[in-house]
């Protein structure tokens, strides 16, 4: 699952804003939106701050599932892939150690 961030961004976004589409057509089909309430409160707002809101909101559970997906699709090598070149990652790594042309000391040796 290889990726820049710009296109792991539109993995997340486009079909979260699709399924938001349809749900929201789907759920304002079967409700009408002067029937909602909100804590035993009706909403006061107009049918379309209604439809937005509701869009919005589908938009977002689609966006955190969405974002769900693409993190747990990493494959092990882009997690635990250093993002450390061999010369500055720290003393005791072991990749610096194995990939380091200058020879290992013992730290607790004398000299």
């Amino acid at each position: 699952m290889d990726g820049s961030l710009s296109q792991r961004v539109m993995w997340i976004v486009w079909p979260a804003f699709l399924v938001a589409g349809a749900a929201e057509l789907v759920f304002f089909s079967v409700f009408d939106p002067f029937s909602l309430h909100f804590f035993g409160a009706p909403l006061e707002w107009s049918r379309q701050a209604i439809y937005a809101l509701g869009f919005f909101g589908f938009w977002g559970l689609g966006v955190a599932s969405s974002a769900l997906t693409v993190l747990l699709g990493r494959s092990p090598f882009e997690i635990n892939r250093c993002p450390l070149d061999a010369a500055s990652r720290p003393h005791g790594c072991p990749k610096r150690e194995a990939n380091d042309p200058r020879p290992q000391h013992d730290l607790g040796a004398p000299a």
